[in-house]
This record gives C-alpha cells, structure tokens and sequence, in this order.
C-alpha cells in the first residue's frame, strides 16, 4: 500500500472498536481492487459523537461504518437519512459526499443476504426473532421486505416488542398481521411452527448464559442464525440436530459489502473479504 495525497480514508466510529474485524476486510477489499484508500478504527466516546461526525468534514474523510454505541446518536448531526434509517431509526453507514453526510443502515441487507447463504428463498417462511433491540429492528426490515408470511418477536419484556411492532406499522401495511409479539416463556410453544429461528440478544455470548428456550424443541427442519460471532450453546444444538446454522459472521461481511459498494460504486469482491478473516462456513 502506498499512502500519498490522493488516498481516500474511510474508518469505523465505535466503543470500544479495537476488536473490530472491519478494517481487515474493508482493506483486503480496497487492495484487492486497486483502490487507493485506507480503513482505520476510530474509538470515539459517546460524548464526542457530534464533534467526531463533524470531522467527516473538516479532515474530508469519505466515509465510515458506525458501531455500538453510535447507530442512533449520530443521526441528528447528518444531513440526509436513507428510508431503511428513517425505519429503523439506526445508522451504520455514513457516506461523505462534499461535506454532504448521507446515512443508511446496511444491518438489514447484511443479515438477508447472509440468510440467504442458507435459504435462496426467504419468502413466505415463518421466522422467530429473539430480542427487541436495535439489531432486531434491523433483521425485521429486512424480513418484511423480503415478504416472510410470519414473524414472532420474543422478548424478555413484551412491552418493548408491541412497541417496535406500532412503529412500523407506520411504514409497512399489515405488518401486524405479520408480527406476533410473544414473551420468551412462549417460545416453546411456538418454535415447532417457525422456519428459521435468528437470535438478535447477547444471551450465548458468555457460555455460562442461560438458554433462550427449551433447545430440545429445535428439529433439523429449522435454519438456526445467531449473530454473535462465536458458535453459541444454540448454534451447538442446531449442528448437533443436522440443522442448517450459521453465526454473525455472515452478516458482518455482507454488511460491510454494502457499505463498500455505497462508497466506491464497485462491486465488493465478497471472497476476498471472507478469505481475509478465514472465514469457511
């Protein structure tokens, strides 16, 4: 890599963000394709979230995906909100035009297209969501746009769910017809009826967790998404019951495939990305 004036910088905002996984693919990719650019983490503290978005400006950095805990907060300092963000109500993506701040939200494109991995066809299915949050929100949009027939949104606290579903009821029609929001206590009753299972919440993260549901009700008929990158007590039942699995990584790539391509206008060499983190699922 040779670093002159006419290198384009592009990075991540988190906190933390020293494990982020994004600037080895997003670079891999960059070479790759012979673009002269450079993707570096930015550790940004939740108080300075305004004055670091202004930097996109002053130092006329291209762009930068957005990490916990930023999805939302940097969305009054942009100009412009793409119509997944203006749903979703969180950002990963800036793109810098002229000191023109553009956001969007990838998440949704970066988990459909990772599912897709596994199910060509996603239309139709019956899907059960685990968890309420902003990774939820994101994971909806893409399933209601992919037109599933049946979503059950499980949550620890019900409330929260209803409250996710009467937002989007605004932008989707039907959509409560679509959604069933459920307390986790139901899940057993409910799973042998669901397609594919997604857990959005950070239960399996630490293997002392608690399971999210009784995993004896799981069958190989189910397709099983845990976007935690690591395989999780649940992700261990699914290979175990021959179902077909995956964990976040999918959707970590596919992501920032998408937010590559709103950048540079060019195709995200997918392989390349997926080779430089040795990912072979």
């Amino acid at each position: 890599m040779i670093l002159d004036g006419q290198t384009k910088v592009y990075g991540i905002f988190g906190y933390p963000v020293k494990h982020s996984k994004s600037p080895t693919f997003q670079t891999a990719a960059f070479q790759h394709l012979g673009i002269n650019a450079v993707y570096v983490p930015f550790e940004v503290n939740p108080e300075s979230i305004s004055q670091a978005v202004e930097s996109l400006r002053v130092l006329k950095i291209s762009g930068v995906n957005v990490t916990i805990p930023h999805k939302e907060s940097v969305i009054p300092y942009v100009n412009e909100l793409s119509d997944e963000v203006k749903v979703i109500k969180a950002a990963n993506t800036i793109k810098n035009v002229d000191g023109y701040l553009i956001a969007y939200n990838t998440d949704w494109y970066g988990f459909v297209e990772g599912l897709k991995e596994l199910e060509p066809t996603i239309e139709g299915k019956k899907v059960l969501v685990i968890g309420a949050g902003g990774s939820s929100r994101a994971i909806i949009y893409g399933l209601l746009k992919e037109g599933v027939d049946k979503i059950y949104l499980a949550n620890r606290t019900v409330e929260r769910a209803k409250k996710l579903l009467n937002e989007y009821l605004q932008h989707f029609k039907v959509v409560d017809k679509i959604i069933h929001p459920i307390p986790l206590a139901d899940i057993n009753e409910i799973v042998k009826e669901v397609d594919i299972i997604v857990n959005t919440t950070s239960v399996g993260l630490n293997d002392e967790d608690f399971p999210l549901f009784n995993y004896d009700f799981i069958e190989q008929k189910h397709t099983v998404v845990d976007i935690i990158y690591k395989e999780t007590k649940l992700l261990k039942v699914a290979k175990e019951k021959g179902c077909k699995y995956q964990n976040g990584y999918p959707m970590l790539i596919h992501q920032g495939a998408k937010s590559f391509e709103i950048w540079t206008g060019q195709k995200a060499p997918i392989e390349v990305m997926k080779k430089s983190l040795n990912l072979h699922y």
